[in-house]
């Protein structure tokens, strides 16, 4: 399923659990069957009950999931306590090589491995008032490459995350936005949607890198957007693109 098909279907539910199921089964197609959402410095107005914060929706091996919450590994996590340092997605197992991890932090990595989390990546999701949440997505197969798979789970993240918060904060038809993009606007955000690059969407659309930073940072802008990928994802879900 791609993105486009993935926010069709998002559209057309109003239940976090459904949407949650979609995510799950989109990113297991990828390689990527175990998939968790938390919201890291706020409380979620909707979160799945059987799961308390700062965890909204997790798919993870039951034992795994026990073991996690009674012990509040959330508190000594390294994903938990190292996604509002990043912007960007991030390895689980490259953690250890950009951090001082303490023991606590590595025995959690170790033991979420040996439950079948392995070769992990997160996807940090930065909201309005200083608000981060956090998609993590891992493989129970030892030659998983998140790497390779980077991309497509990180727009599928983000555009879980924009169609979460239609759900849990849903508004009258007196905010619902209407944005005008330009056609070179909406040319380029195409092809940033197929994963282009800038100087890809410039050889392509015969304009150069400069002309293409500016018209994508200009959709970006119309969008309230802080990143390519969450402008695609509310472009697409404004029906813009």
């Amino acid at each position: 399923m791609d993105l486009f098909s993935f926010t069709e279907c998002a559209n057309q539910t109003h239940s976090l659990r459904a949407l949650f199921e979609l995510l799950v089964g989109c990113a297991t197609k990828e390689g990527f069957s175990e998939v968790a959402y938390g919201a890291l410095n706020f409380v979620e107005p909707l979160r799945l009950a059987e799961y308390p914060p700062p965890t909204v929706a997790v798919k993870w091996p039951p034992d795994w999931c026990d073991r996690y919450f009674k012990r509040k590994y959330h508190t000594i996590d390294p994903v938990v306590r190292r996604t509002p340092m990043l912007t960007r997605p991030f390895l689980w197992d490259q953690l250890a090589d950009h951090y001082q991890l303490r023991p606590d932090e590595r025995r959690v990595l170790d033991e979420a491995r040996e439950a079948g989390l392995k070769h992990g990546m997160s996807v940090p999701l930065f909201g309005p008032l200083g608000r981060i949440s956090v998609v993590s997505f891992a493989s129970a197969f030892d030659d998983a490459d998140p790497q390779d798979r980077i991309g497509h789970l990180k727009a599928l993240a983000w555009q879980f995350h924009t169609a979460y918060g239609d759900i849990a904060r849903p508004c009258d038809n007196g905010c619902e936005r209407k944005v005008a993009l330009s056609q070179r606007e909406i040319s380029c955000m195409r092809w940033v949607a197929e994963g282009k690059s800038s100087w890809e969407i410039g050889k392509i659309l015969g304009i150069s890198y400069n002309t293409v930073n500016f018209h994508v940072k200009n959709a970006m802008r119309k969008l309230d957007a802080t990143s390519r990928i969450q402008a695609v994802a509310i472009a697409i879900r404004l029906n813009v693109l």
